[in-house]
């Protein structure tokens, strides 16, 4: 083979590379309003489901969960949410505040960066916008006769 057609075949070869490649770029995440929290109190095998809205806290048992941020990637890709999470345990033995967590938590990887903790666990579930969550209570009325 010649110089010229090792030159040719291997453009070509890069060139069909490229399209047969998946793009390497990343979600694309949107700020969303609230974090659905799960929390799960091992010593009573409880999980709970909580709502919080982005900048404020939250209390689980002896932690004060405080959400700083939460992204999701819109409905044509691929579903994710992250939330940026601060932790702090409230130690009833020596009265002091521990931070346990601080950092992003992932809802489809809960394992990448989890609490360690030996009475709880806290995962994101979801972020959400504020127009995304279900009315309450049963005065709300149907879609259909919303008018």
């Amino acid at each position: 083979m010649t110089v010229k057609s090792l030159f040719a075949t291997g453009v070509l070869t890069a060139s069909l590379m490229a399209g047969f490649v998946p793009d390497a770029s990343a979600l694309d995440y949107r700020k969303a309003d609230v974090a659905q929290l799960q929390g799960l109190d091992k010593i009573t095998a409880r999980i709970s489901t909580f709502d919080v809205p982005v900048g404020q806290s939250i209390t689980f048992g002896s932690l004060t969960i405080k959400v700083d941020a939460c992204y999701r990637t819109p409905p044509e890709e691929r579903p994710e949410s992250a939330g940026f999470l601060e932790i702090t345990d409230h130690r009833s033995e020596d009265k002091t505040d521990v931070e346990v967590f601080d950092g992003w938590m992932f809802a489809s990887t809960p394992g990448l960066s989890a609490l360690e903790h030996p009475v709880y666990d806290v995962w994101v579930k979801e972020c959400l916008d504020a127009s995304d969550e279900a009315p309450s209570g049963n005065d709300a009325m149907p879609p259909e006769n919303n008018g």
